[in-house]
């Protein structure tokens, strides 16, 4: 059994800093971009002062395998300690307690709580969309009245959704609908945390009922674990408040399986869930150091053939794609090698602007003469003139004609 008291002011705090974070990330700047956006005109993720474009979205696969895992870890651990604690649905459902207060005993209840949650549900919309438009250009395509449709129905409809759930499912989806509740039943064990009542001190309980009457998804705990439970501590902190009288403590409380043991991590499930987590982490840091600034990627152009000149050199064309990741414009030199030595190329630089790419048709004209027909190996390569690191080369072969 935990020995804190009371759960309640601590899930108050961790509601309030959520609602902060949820709120006020979507209006933090770095380095000129928000904080966390999915920008979908140019299909970029800005993550805290970096870009990943969608020839990067790899990824964002390595980092939802990693949560993924994560997710599975914590569930075999703690179970639904992401339900009762963090979850929006929950956090929401917990903050409009004090709507069938205000509405209740009143003759147009529903309309006073429909009233109260439509600007909320409008809010918690909003704030949704800023992850994709920024709220500073939201807020002043309100005002001028420019709002791009897609923008507007997207509001409108989310708004309609979250208005629905939260006048008519609240609490009732997390025991019925939601799929993670679903899922957590498969990965639980004997040892996974839970709410249970001390089987010891059963005999102690006073009947008053006021487990049943907290709990947010209506089970009655004292019947042993169920699926519904969402794990929040509401029955705990009734229970302790009645057994004070007492001067004893609660007889619910969070047990690390029916048998109330220590947390045990070596377990089948932890390990490999640990396992996954810990590869995908890695994998991800490494991906991430190993990310390169500028990207370049060479094609034969389909569109001509390698032809020999007069004094008898190859003249071949390839199609170069440049991608600048960096903050600033840059202005990249060209030049291709092989084993014979320099080749001239043309156009020898290229302007490529910041966080973006140049696609240009280039050719490549060898200074000795080759042999016919036997193909060769020939390195292209960008450098940025201002800093010699922004660079990139790739391989390519040249085929000189019979």
């Amino acid at each position: 059994m935990t020995s804190i008291k009371y759960y309640q002011p601590w899930r108050k705090l961790v509601r309030i800093l959520l609602i902060l974070i949820a709120l006020g990330l979507p209006f933090l700047r770095v380095k000129g971009e928000s904080a966390l956006r999915f920008d979908i005109p140019s299909l970029t993720l800005h993550v805290f002062g970096s870009r990943i474009a969608m020839d990067e979205f790899f990824l964002v696969l390595l980092a939802i395998l990693f949560l993924s895992f994560l997710i599975i870890l914590i569930t075999i651990l703690f179970g639904r300690i992401w339900c009762g604690w963090f979850c929006p649905q929950t956090v929401i459902s917990d903050l409009t307690r004090f709507i069938d207060r205000v509405a209740k005993g009143r003759a147009y209840g529903l309309i006073v709580t429909a009233g109260i949650i439509l600007p909320l549900s409008a809010l918690l919309a909003a704030d949704v969309l800023w992850f994709f438009v920024s709220p500073y250009d939201f807020f002043q395509q309100i005002v001028s009245g420019t709002m791009h449709p897609v923008v507007g129905w997207s509001w409108t409809v989310l708004t309609i959704v979250t208005f629905l759930n939260f006048l008519f499912l609240r609490r009732s989806f997390c025991a019925t609908v939601c799929p993670y509740a679903k899922m957590q039943g498969s990965l639980y064990d004997e040892q996974t945390m839970v709410i249970a009542m001390d089987p010891e001190r059963r005999d102690e309980c006073m009947g008053c009922d006021a487990c049943v009457r907290t709990c947010p998804v209506e089970i009655d705990v004292r019947e042993g674990v169920q699926a519904a439970c969402i794990n929040c501590p509401e029955c705990i902190d009734a229970c302790a408040h009645r057994m004070e009288r007492r001067d004893r403590t609660s007889l619910i409380g969070y047990r690390f399986g029916l048998g109330g043991g220590n947390l045990n991590v070596w377990r089948k499930g932890v390990f490999l869930s640990a396992a996954g987590t810990l590869l995908f982490l890695v994998l991800l840091v490494y991906v991430l150091s190993e990310r390169a600034k500028v990207e370049i990627i060479v094609l034969s152009d389909t569109r001509s053939t390698p032809r020999i000149s007069r004094d008898g050199n190859v003249i071949s064309a390839y199609i170069l794609t440049i991608t600048n990741r960096t903050d600033g414009d840059a202005v990249f030199e060209v030049q291709a090698n092989s084993v014979q030595g320099k080749l001239m190329v043309i156009p020898d630089h290229v302007s490529v602007p910041k966080r973006g790419h140049e696609r240009i048709l280039v050719t490549v004209k060898t200074l000795k003469r080759v042999q016919r027909g036997k193909p060769e190996l020939i390195t292209i390569s960008v450098a940025s003139q201002n800093d010699r690191e922004l660079a990139a080369q790739q391989k390519v072969t040249l085929v000189p004609p019979e």
